[in-house]
């Protein structure tokens, strides 16, 4: 492992190389989220009747443009969210694996469950305005819209109007639903990254590289986005709301659960699986080795004294 600057690096950087490849199902996925909101099935249109259809409905209509919408705030909300949780994970780990064993190799399953959700909540609250814009900016649709609707005419824009318009507190709207969601998933990521990469070590003797990074991280992919959806569903609407729609996370949750089904707070999964499988695989599979090539630079350029203490 790097040292916490490194790590911070290598997790940002990945995740903006896996944010590329995956932000048009995180559109998709938005929009699908926001269809049809608080109107009961019968009611609703569906302008987007699945992940594929709505690819194809985006860029029929908008092009290239519409799938990659908001795309500049993800690459900072990705550095800023990433970076804490993968940057803070191990030194968040070892020490409180340290406070309560006396050894930093003792593996706990629940150290590492708060390990994890405490270094993504920091990412959250962190990049929480930038996932704001950028959840706004997918919204928005000149042709097929759904939900609240946000003319920004780019990230930089969207942030100078929210903050213009709403101040720090419209900012920092939904920061509570973006950390139980990230907490939900942080809390899962990478623990069953690590677990099902010691597994897969031990019963089928896969040897350390990329096709071991690619296993472990489906695993854990596909874990995230079954505990992180509903908070997922929840963030997104709170985001995308402007005056008191939602009062809060609970209430987003109750009152979405009541007018649309139990299975609303379920839009877009199979779109959000698209999208964070790829992502999973691609963030913590480039980070291992991004962070192998920062240890190497480490070694060149680190003082024996500081090289003993990582």
């Amino acid at each position: 492992m790097a040292t916490t600057t490194g790590a911070f690096i290598a997790g940002g950087i990945a995740a903006c190389g896996a944010v590329t490849v995956t932000h048009p199902f995180e559109t998709v996925k938005i929009r699908l989220q926001l269809q049809g909101e608080l109107q009961s099935k019968k009611d609703a249109p569906r302008l987007y009747r699945g992940v594929f259809h709505g690819v194809g409905v985006i860029f029929k209509n908008e092009g290239p443009k519409g799938l990659f919408r908001g795309i500049g705030a993800a690459y900072v909300y990705q550095m800023v969210l990433n970076g804490c949780r993968l940057g803070f994970y191990e030194p968040l780990r070892n020490g409180v694996t340290t406070a309560i064993f006396k050894d930093a190799n003792v593996q706990s399953l629940g150290v590492n469950i708060f390990s994890g959700a405490a270094s993504g909540m920091l990412g959250a609250a962190a990049g929480s305005p930038f996932f704001l814009v950028k959840t706004r900016l997918q919204s928005f649709s000149p042709l097929l819209p759904v939900g609240t609707q946000h003319g920004y005419k780019n990230a930089v824009d969207g942030l100078r109007q929210i903050g213009g318009n709403e101040g720090i507190k419209g900012l920092y709207r939904g920061v509570g639903a973006a950390m139980v969601r990230t907490g939900f998933g942080s809390s899962v990521q990478l623990p069953t990254y690590f677990f099902a990469k010691r597994r897969l070590v031990r019963h089928l003797e896969m040897q350390e590289g990329p096709g071991l990074h690619l296993a472990s991280s489906a695993v854990s992919g596909f874990v995230v986005c079954c505990v992180m959806h509903p908070p997922d569903t929840v963030m997104s609407r709170m985001y995308n709301q402007t005056g008191n729609l939602y009062s809060g996370v609970f209430d987003c949750l109750i009152k979405t659960i009541r007018t649309e089904g139990l299975l609303a707070i379920y839009k877009g999964f199979n779109a959000h699986l698209a999208r964070i499988l790829p992502h999973t695989v691609l963030t913590l599979s480039l980070a291992e080795q991004t962070n192998k090539l920062l240890r190497k630079m480490e070694d060149k350029v680190l003082p024996a004294s500081v090289k003993e203490k990582i």
